[in-house]
């Protein structure tokens, strides 16, 4: 996994969608409340590894992973923790940056974590483990995309960047309909490298897009394997 868009509405608000690139027969459950050393999380639950790809909690935060760091990595037989669980620790932590800075990720596999925060102001930071050393920095609020290392090279990034601002200069007004089209796209690029992609084994199984208005919080969940959808409505997050 997996391909993320963000983008800014003003003042604390955003948009922000992801999708998950997987095996398609890797049990999920659809997104549900749940609580972590006391605090309330929202997710959809990877129910192979017990962790999310995406969640948000009470803490005013919202935590994305991306499996891979810069580059594609050889996978070795051991790693300690599935990635998907330090998504929910760093969703509960009382103190994520401090966290993030304090943290080990040795023995982890290497991954990209995109984390908004909006107790006062809106923060977007972005976190890299690339298997040997941790990246972490607060990233501009505007318009971005990341494309998962795992399972694009260089070359793909910049392609699908390219569509993200032909996207961006055909919509002035951003929307949760107009992204989520963006991220359903299967005709730009090839099968291997579309938004919405397939391979063999791989293909883009769920779309999640997660909006905050206010003080309120749509949690979108498109199941495209069973061709459901699942939305929540969130206040007080």
């Amino acid at each position: 996994m997996c391909t993320v868009t963000f983008l800014p509405l003003g003042d604390n608000d955003f948009i922000l969608t992801s999708n998950r690139d997987e095996m398609p027969a890797r049990k999920t459950l659809e997104p549900r409340t749940y609580r972590e050393n006391g605090v309330k999380l929202v997710y959809p639950k990877d129910q192979v590894a017990g962790g999310t790809w995406l969640g948000v909690s009470e803490k005013h935060r919202l935590v994305c992973l991306l499996n891979g760091g810069f580059k594609n990595h050889q996978r070795t037989s051991f790693y300690k923790i599935s990635r998907g669980v330090i998504v929910k620790h760093l969703l509960a932590s009382n103190d994520v940056i401090g966290e993030i800075k304090r943290i080990s990720f040795e023995e982890v596999e290497p991954f990209t974590i995109v984390l908004l925060e909006w107790s006062k102001v809106l923060k977007i930071y972005e976190l890299v483990w690339d298997g040997e050393k941790k990246y972490f920095k607060r990233v501009d609020n505007k318009p971005h995309i990341w494309s998962s290392s795992s399972l694009y090279d260089k070359g793909v990034k910049q392609e699908r960047k390219k569509w993200f601002s032909e996207w961006l200069e055909g919509n002035n007004r951003f929307d949760k309909n107009s992204i989520i089209e963006f991220h359903q796209n299967d005709s730009k690029g090839t099968p291997e490298t579309a938004i919405k992609m397939k391979r063999k084994s791989v293909e883009t199984v769920s779309i999640t897009c997660i909006s905050k208005k206010e003080s309120n919080i749509s949690f979108e969940y498109r199941s495209i394997i069973n061709s459901q959808l699942f939305e929540l409505a969130l206040k007080s997050f």
